[in-house]
């Protein structure tokens, strides 16, 4: 046992040896764009107990890190067979984490209880089995509150049927967290926006008429009708370029990361005023 001991010890240490160098390198955005993590056959592996306690971790950071969401979410799917590719892509984390010690959300008194969620999806993103990453931001007040990105369940056939899930997500949030401030006090007396940038999904919730084309959804396009017609949701179109949970569905450019995390009032104490 003590030999057994030593050796994971050793090997702990030749790893930490190895991405130290990657850590070093200060990164500015959490992952890269067009990542092409996968499981591939003639995949490098990687030590797979200390990349599970590395993502265990981060699961955790991403709890009040809206700005690593996805990237968390990507790691945790190669939890049981993660590679060398797999401990770089944490490692970049660690590194953009490291660079950002102070970034963090700033909660601002605006002056309303306003609630607003944005939803986004990125039809059939992953390459391995092609289903959809979905995600949703929502704002109290004006200040972000919560926010998700995960894999769909099941492939979808369309980006609008894909966009169409991440909405019935979204509304299910929205519900709960309008549920939330009416027993605290604040019942809202509006119809909850839910932002929306797919066109054939934003024409398929504001039109009530059946539709051929929506019967692999139907479950979720009558629970949607009947929040629309409840007037507890609204859903607006927004610009793409205006969608702020797209950083949530896929890889952004740098530019696009930061203006997003302006947005979301995320804001860094230690950056040069």
């Amino acid at each position: 046992m003590k030999k057994f001991g030593y050796q994971q010890a050793n090997t702990d240490h030749t790893l930490f040896i190895k991405h130290r160098a990657v850590m070093d390198l200060l990164a500015d955005t959490p992952i890269v764009e067009n990542h092409k993590l996968d499981v591939y056959v003639d995949q490098v592996p990687t030590n797979r107990e200390i990349y599970q306690r590395l993502v265990g971790r981060l699961i955790y950071l991403s709890l009040t890190r809206p700005d690593i969401a996805y990237v968390v979410s990507v790691a945790s799917q190669f939890m049981h067979s993660p590679s060398e590719d797999h401990m770089a892509a944490v490692m970049r984390i660690l590194s953009y984490l490291k660079s950002t010690p102070g970034r963090g959300l700033l909660f601002k008194k605006n002056g309303h209880l306003d609630l607003e969620a944005y939803t986004d999806a990125d039809y059939a993103g992953n390459i391995t089995d092609r289903r959809s990453t979905s995600g949703y931001f929502t704002f109290v007040g004006g200040n972000l509150v919560t926010w998700r990105s995960r894999k769909q369940n099941i492939v979808s056939r369309s980006s609008a049927e894909s966009e169409y899930r991440g909405i019935a997500q979204g509304v299910c949030e929205i519900l709960w967290l309008r549920w939330l401030l009416a027993e605290i006090g604040f019942r809202p007396n509006a119809a909850t926006k839910l932002h929306c940038d797919n066109q054939s999904a934003f024409e398929i919730a504001n039109n009530l008429v059946q539709h051929d084309r929506t019967k692999h959804v139907e479950v979720y396009r009558h629970f949607i009708k009947e929040k629309l017609e409840h007037k507890l949701i609204s859903i607006p179109f927004v610009p793409s370029s205006e969608q702020l949970a797209d950083m949530l569905t896929h890889a952004v450019s740098k530019r696009r990361f930061e203006d997003s995390l302006d947005k979301l009032g995320i804001t860094d104490i230690y950056a040069p005023t």
